[in-house]
């Protein structure tokens, strides 16, 4: 975990994995119509002159926006990158664990066709005359030739405008499909189509819904709300419906980053330096008389200290198996293409200070801020742990420097402290407070009886 500088994320622009061109070893110029293999059935003719620079993809840009997740994240949790039973895009196509997906893949392409009543010629001169820009969405797109590449770019398409389909119109779905039917892979599915290295450019899918009627007069802004209702319906705290109006969805790059849109900041935080990133936890907020309590926002980085009231409130956070999952797959993105801002990376170092043992979590579900479906509250704090290794944080432009700086303040001041333990060790439940309220009637009228007798033998 790094914290007061940058992440260790090399962000030169985004190219990682590029080669320059100009570093390729001198081979011997092809000749025009050389047969290039393309994974699909047969051969296709590739124009090529003396210019072997024309198989090098172009992604020396800033349009760059997909990426092989760095091993150093990678090392950590492999499972969390790695596609289960589909492969979207360049990066895994052709793994041989994924290929029993790909007869589905054909047939969700004929149902796309058969819906939209455009040709699959239209669809390929479409993503031809798109080519350039797919690939510079790529970090890397080296061994697909331009029919490969196309092909593969429609059937994959394809295949997530109509499963997000399918898993909202149950209409859809055919009796055949063995993703919402039997052996039911929609769950793995679910998750592999929100894995970074398993993306496609966002503006394809809207490309390729404009040609067709499937989303009627509005193709832009329905198949926005679809993936809105996709991750309102499946992430829970993740994404919820209120935002759809409030937020401008039309320049995400692709679905990892239509998760990052609905966690940004509702407002900045002071320009304002601090010496330690560091807080106390849960626990100790909590013996140092903090009051917890559920925030109304929605938003995971809406988390307000009133310093008045001594309260801190939280959006509630539901934890479960996937969360690891998605929450990685937003901090690699934003590592990867090195965002002005982290705020994911921000939430994780925060929670990671607020949650250091299973007592702050039990504190936290107990104020119902955490839904933990997870197997123990130790689960939890070893989410966060784990989540902070290789984290990056930059001390300037932390999120919450504000809300670390008034906790801490809150903490050091005794009196807060001393009437905590008061109440948490003499008032905390109602026999308590009688008995010491009994307690001190008694001292009090003892006094008196001391004071009288003194008063009499004077």
């Amino acid at each position: 975990m790094e914290t007061g500088g940058p992440s260790s994320t090399n962000h030169e622009d985004g190219l990682s994995g590029a080669v320059e061109p100009k570093s390729l070893p001198t081979k011997p110029p092809m000749k025009a119509e050389q047969q290039i293999p393309c994974g699909f059935s047969g051969t296709c003719i590739y124009q090529v002159s003396l210019d072997i620079d024309l198989l090098i993809p172009i992604v020396f840009c800033g349009t760059c926006c997909i990426y092989k997740v760095p091993e150093r994240l990678r090392e950590l949790n492999e499972k969390a990158y790695t596609p289960r039973v589909v492969s979207i895009g360049p990066i895994h196509h052709g793994n041989e664990k994924l290929k029993a997906m790909e007869d589905q893949k054909r047939m969700y392409l004929q149902q796309f066709l058969a819906r939209t009543k455009v040709s699959e010629k239209g669809f390929i001169e479409l993503i031809k005359q798109k080519e350039t820009r797919l690939r510079s969405c790529y970090a890397e797109t080296n061994g697909f030739c331009s029919a490969h590449f196309i092909r593969m770019i429609l059937m994959d398409a394809a295949f997530v405008i109509m499963f997000l389909l399918k898993c909202k119109y149950t209409d859809f779905r055919g009796s055949g499909d063995s993703i919402f039917y039997p052996p039911y892979k929609s769950v793995e599915v679910k998750l592999d189509i929100c894995l970074l290295e398993n993306q496609l450019p966002f503006f394809i899918l809207e490309e390729l819904c404009g040609l067709s009627p499937v989303f009627g007069i509005s193709p832009k802004a329905t198949l926005i709300e679809l993936i809105h209702w996709f991750f309102s319906n499946e992430w829970g705290s993740w994404a919820v419906g209120e935002f759809l109006e409030k937020i401008d969805f039309s320049e995400a790059k692709h679905l990892v980053d239509f998760l990052t849109i609905y966690h940004q900041p509702t407002e900045q935080q002071p320009n304002e330096g601090l010496e330690v990133l560091t807080a106390p936890s849960v626990k100790e907020l909590h013996q140092a008389g903090v009051k917890f309590g559920l925030s109304l926002s929605k938003n995971l980085l809406d988390i307000k200290f009133d310093r008045n009231k001594g309260r801190l409130e939280f959006p509630r956070l539901q934890l479960d198996d996937r969360t690891e999952i998605i929450i990685r797959n937003m901090q690699a993105f934003e590592q990867c293409h090195g965002l002005k801002y982290g705020y994911v990376g921000d939430y994780i170092f925060l929670m990671g200070l607020f949650v250091s043992a299973s007592k702050d979590v039990e504190i936290l579900v107990e104020n119902r801020i955490i839904e933990n479906w997870l197997p123990s509250n130790e689960e939890v704090v070893r989410l966060f742990y784990n989540l902070n290794k290789q984290n990056g944080v930059w001390g300037r432009t932390f999120l919450f420097k504000g809300l670390i700086k008034d906790l801490n303040a809150f903490c050091e001041k005794p009196w807060n402290k001393w009437k905590a333990n008061l109440k948490q060790n003499y008032f905390n439940t109602p026999w308590a407070t009688l008995s010491v309220s009994a307690a001190v009637i008694l001292l009090i009228l003892t006094v008196i009886q001391s004071v009288c007798s003194i008063l009499q033998v004077v």
